[in-house]
């Protein structure tokens, strides 16, 4: 199976579509780690956090945040945005309406990714 994905080769077109629907997901993993920090942010105004702990806290949401972010996006190329759609795709941060632009091949491609 990992020969088929190694040979599968994305449209220009769909190259294009790949990156706009990572963009989507990427925005939604920002949003989702600002409001993970945000949230943090509320107790420790809320006095239900000492400022150390808030710190504390806050810190290493932006490191996990970050390295996960780092993970799945840095050094992206289009040899794995196959791989970068099916990870959103599990996590959520982009839906199979997102995938609607894509041709069926490459649809089904990204399913059975985002099942293994």
């Amino acid at each position: 199976m990992n020969q088929y994905f190694m040979s599968f080769e994305l449209t220009k077109s769909e190259k294009k579509i790949a990156r706009e629907i990572i963009e989507i997901g990427l925005q939604k993993e920002y949003a989702k780690g600002l409001f993970q920090f945000d949230s943090i942010l509320v107790k420790w105004k809320d006095k239900k956090l000492d400022s150390r702990e808030a710190y504390q806290q806050l810190y290493d949401k932006l490191i996990r945040c970050d390295k996960h972010i780092a993970r799945r996006y840095d050094r992206m190329s289009g040899s794995n945005y196959l791989f970068i759609i099916a990870a959103q795709l599990i996590d959520g941060v982009i839906s199979e309406k997102d995938l609607e632009k894509f041709s069926e091949q490459t649809k089904q491609a990204i399913k059975l990714i985002a099942n293994i």
